[in-house]
């Protein structure tokens, strides 16, 4: 059995999963996707009975696992998770249309009419772009002309990253949101992620804490991971004021630095098991 697990820039948690397949005794090799340039009749991952992507780009993630799936490697997640969860519509498309609760959604194309969608969900709302992480190019709008500037910047700007305009209501949290981890049929931990800002990522300086994983967190967090084909994701919950969850998005390469000193549970162990256990079902 061999693992190869695509990767660009070695973090902590790559550094944590390599550990966790040594412990195994499973051979693993990671190839960094920048060095990669495939003849897409090639067989450049013979010999690889499963692939973990672990790469920083969507797009890169994006165009190979669409080559590797039909070659019959195992990707981990599969394209399916990684087009839909690359892209912040599609999630919230596949989330809606499978009745699980989100923020009201809306986008469009132009700006004017973008600015009446967004007064018929109500300020504040919150723009964002279809495709990044970290909480970047984040904006909390909070009334009309507000609206119009910041639509008018994106036109202008131009490039795929600001051609569609998506924007969801303003979820007035408690200071915090939920982060769960998806491995399989598992809801693996549930973390708080607190802070003195609207956008409680890690990445912007929220701190973590465990969770319990309730009934709620873990019926939905399955279910969102279901939805966008997801085998290993994490999935982003709000809180309202009354205490209903909404789910937010869904990650398709989740970071857990940020539990590891906060919840009891073997993070990169259980992903590793998980890999091991596809590996095998395709020897």
């Amino acid at each position: 059995m061999k693992i190869a697990i695509l990767c660009s820039r070695v973090r902590l948690e790559e550094k944590l999963l390599f550990a966790a397949f040594e412990a195994r005794g499973v051979p693993f090799e990671p190839v960094d996707v920048r060095t990669l340039a495939p003849d897409i009749a090639g067989s450049a991952f013979d010999g690889f009975d499963a692939v973990l992507v672990r790469c920083l780009s969507d797009s890169r993630a994006f165009y190979l696992t669409r080559w590797l799936e039909p070659i019959g490697v195992p990707t981990i997640n599969p394209h399916r998770a990684i087009a839909t969860c690359g892209d912040k519509l599609l999630t919230s498309i596949a989330l809606e249309k499978a009745g699980l609760p989100l923020p009201r959604t809306v986008f469009g194309f132009e700006p004017a009419r973008m600015v009446d969608a967004i007064e018929e969900v109500g300020y504040p709302v919150v723009l964002k772009p279809l495709h990044g992480s970290w909480g970047r190019l984040l904006a909390r709008i909070g009334d009309r002309c507000a609206a119009e500037a910041v639509l008018e910047h994106k036109k202008t700007l131009g490039g795929v990253p600001h051609s569609v305009f998506y924007a969801q209501e303003y979820v007035d949290k408690p200071g915090r949101d939920i982060r769960s981890l998806v491995v399989g049929d598992e809801v693996v931990y549930a973390i708080w992620r607190t802070s003195d800002h609207w956008i409680t990522n890690t990445a912007t300086g929220g701190q973590t804490s465990a969770c319990p994983v309730t009934d709620e967190i873990h019926e939905l967090s399955l279910g969102a991971a279901r939805v966008v084909g997801g085998e290993i994701v994490a999935v982003d919950l709000f809180e309202r004021a009354d205490g209903e969850l909404l789910v937010n998005e869904v990650n398709h390469t989740p970071e857990f630095h940020g539990a590891v000193p906060v919840v009891d549970v073997d993070i990169p162990g259980k992903i590793a098991d998980y890999v091991i256990n596809k590996a095998r079902e395709n020897t």
